[in-house]
């Protein structure tokens, strides 16, 4: 579980997003909680799921510019 969240964060921080704007914690039940202002509300799921949301599904942060994230649309995109 560690290494998918380290890997996304690693992930987000190549796509140029801060921690504050866009990133990927533990949560409880062995899940993992994509947040950020870049977010309009968080995403969780299994730690795979999450990285592969980061890995297909997450613009670089110049190309978000100041439009936020819709969490159903990410998953709409699995």
């Amino acid at each position: 579980m560690a290494d998918e969240i380290d890997a996304a964060n690693a992930i987000l921080r190549s796509l140029g997003y801060a921690e504050r704007d866009l990133a990927v914690f533990a949560a409880p039940k062995g899940r993992a909680l994509l947040k950020g202002n870049k977010l309009l509300s968080p995403l969780s799921d299994d730690p795979a799921t999450v990285l592969r949301v980061v890995q297909e599904l997450v613009p670089p942060s110049d190309a978000l510019g100041t439009a936020t994230l819709r969490p159903a649309e990410l998953r709409a995109g699995l």
